[in-house]
């Protein structure tokens, strides 16, 4: 399965183009399913129109790609959504930022729980997010398997993020150890581009990713 579940429109205020161009591009790249999830305040009080579109854009497309409705959750207090503002309407949920020193987050799953759909940790080197608490990492990361948690391998290389790679990726992709525990875990990954330009979309990292996650025998989330 060729999977890409993290991708920014003009819903995000860091995004420009329509959705439905999005998803003719990820039908052009080969791409099998394919996610839309816009940052929570980008949307802000747009969610009913934000969920509809892309149900009826899924509709529409539905016979050539299998299109998801997701939102990305910022984890920063001056961005998080209202506590009753939860996420059932979504296929899925991107939780971000866990990994900088300023996110007061400690509970993950009890964070996650609110929302009440699939959530998954967007680019966050959840190793370095171990150690600097001094977490065993195995015991972290079955914690998150058992909530249903999932874990993003970001293939983010465009210019809004200044075509840099993630390093927690690339490590990750070599790192025996990392992969090891992550298989032991029994914790599902995702693939996403995290795209915000059309222009820069670029398929091949997608299936690159895929395919590597299955080479190693891990597991890819299915939503």
């Amino acid at each position: 399965m060729i999977a890409d579940i993290h991708n920014h429109t003009y819903y995000s205020g860091c995004g420009k183009d329509h959705p439905e161009k999005l998803i003719e591009a990820a039908i052009k790249g080969g791409i099998e399913v394919f996610g839309i999830s816009d940052h929570n305040y980008g949307i802000d009080d747009r969610k009913s129109n934000y969920v509809n579109q892309i149900r009826q854009l899924a509709d529409k497309y539905k016979d050539k790609i299998k299109v998801l409705c997701g939102i990305e959750i910022s984890s920063y207090y001056y961005q998080l959504p209202p506590e009753d503002w939860d996420c059932h309407e979504f296929d899925y949920a991107l939780v971000e930022n866990l990994q900088n020193d300023d996110c007061k987050i400690t509970d993950i799953p009890a964070f996650a729980k609110k929302f009440k759909c699939r959530v998954g940790i967007a680019h966050t080197d959840l190793f370095y997010y171990c150690k600097n608490r001094k977490l065993y990492a195995l015991d972290f990361f079955k914690s998150l398997a058992s909530a249903n948690i999932f874990w993003e391998m970001n293939m983010s290389y465009d210019s809004i993020h200044g075509w840099r790679e993630h390093t927690y990726m690339l490590e990750f992709f070599k790192n025996e150890e990392q992969q090891a525990i992550v298989k032991e875990s029994g914790i599902e990954l995702s693939v996403g581009f995290d795209g915000h330009r059309i222009e820069d979309y670029d398929p091949k990292r997608i299936h690159y990713a895929c395919n590597k996650i299955e080479e190693l025998g891990l597991k890819l989330v299915n939503i």
